[in-house]
């Protein structure tokens, strides 16, 4: 089967395999790619943030979110909601689209792992996109996993078969890195590259072999009855980038939005791991899943790596290096990239308040 026929056939599981992951998309045509474009806003009860008299009243902040909508509901969830700004939140797949997104200027400030900044600096070039933050997170829920049923039982095994994956994303990484490790090529493995909840169909339905994914759709498989082969928590480093555009940080309002956007995020995960009951509820809502089961996913996530804002550092540029390092020794990047030249210390400051408030408690 080539992989053409296979994204016809999947076509028709897909619809009903997303709406079993909960994930609310609606693809459209931006710039040439696509991007999902449900979204809501919220308007500003107040005009400006504590602190520093700015005037935030004529921000409209347009967040991406991938999988769901954690970061609005976070916020609402924690009594955070009340910004002096406007808000308007906008769901995608994964962190690749809103990348794309934000090349095409339909959202100011996108989240993604360590992987999608890299192709996006590379396809928009320097001057196309700054990195402004690092959130510390788990990395749980990344993984590779096989289907009820399968034979296989090693990555070894996967030599000669077919296997989805979320290109251009952390599972393209530690799938690479998984492959490498037990001794096979990238050329061994029939990689099939597929969106969250086409590549989650293809597993179900016996189209592929095995599915390296994460979040929701690695949580939906193992509900189906999928196993872990391999998972990403010593591969990965866990950290998830905030991106923006260099016009973005240009504007002081819309920047100040930012970094108190950053600070009632860190406020609102301070709330959810003293509320793991309520967030839990939250979680379980929007992902399809028990409560039980969400609870103890995101309870096992914080004591692996506490969701912190940090400011940028030597260590997290280094990181992002090795993955480019290991992408163009794979071929996958044809060319390096100078990632480093996309990091901005322009939040750092702001920043540096956030973690010494959250420390103090």
């Amino acid at each position: 089967m080539t992989r053409r026929s296979l994204r016809r056939r999947l076509a028709s599981t897909t619809a009903a395999t997303a709406a079993a992951l909960g994930l609310v998309m609606t693809l459209a045509a931006c710039g040439g790619g696509s991007i999902a474009a449900t979204g809501s806003t919220t308007s500003a009860p107040s005009a400006t943030v504590a602190g520093t008299g700015t005037d935030l009243s004529a921000v409209t902040l347009r967040v991406g979110e991938t999988g769901w909508k954690q970061q609005e509901l976070l916020l609402q969830s924690a009594g955070l909601a009340d910004t002096p700004y406007r808000t308007e939140f906008s769901l995608f797949q994964g962190g690749n689209l809103q990348l794309e997104a934000l090349g095409a200027d339909a959202i100011d400030l996108a989240s993604a792992s360590e992987i999608p900044p890299i192709f996006a600096a590379q396809s928009g070039g320097p001057g196309s996109l700054t990195i402004s933050a690092v959130r510390q997170g788990n990395t749980l829920t990344q993984e590779v996993v096989v289907p009820e049923g399968s034979t296989i039982a090693s990555v070894e095994q996967l030599k000669g078969r077919k296997v989805a994956y979320v290109q251009n994303t952390t599972a393209h990484y530690f799938l690479y890195q998984s492959v490498a490790a037990a001794g096979l090529q990238w050329s061994d493995i029939e990689a099939v590259p597929l969106s969250t909840s086409d590549g989650l169909a293809a597993l179900l339905s016996g189209q592929v072999d095995a599915l390296a994914s994460y979040g929701n759709a690695v949580i939906t498989a193992h509900a189906k009855g999928a196993t872990t082969l391999v998972d990403a928590r010593d591969i990965l480093s866990g950290n998830f980038l905030y991106v923006t555009r260099p016009a973005t940080n240009a504007d002081p309002a819309t920047k100040a939005a930012i970094l108190d956007f950053y600070d009632r995020l860190e406020k609102g995960f301070a709330w959810a791991r003293s509320h793991p009951d309520d967030w839990a509820a939250v979680i379980a809502r929007e992902t399809k899943q028990p409560v039980e089961q969400a609870r103890q996913v995101f309870v096992d996530g914080e004591q692996q790596r506490p969701s912190h804002f940090v400011p940028t550092s030597a260590q997290a540029i280094a990181s992002q290096r090795k993955i480019v390092d290991t992408f163009v020794q794979a071929g996958i990047l044809t060319a390096t990239v100078d990632i480093g030249q996309y990091w901005t210390t322009e939040y750092d400051q702001g920043l540096q308040a956030i973690q010494a408030a959250s420390d103090a408690g």
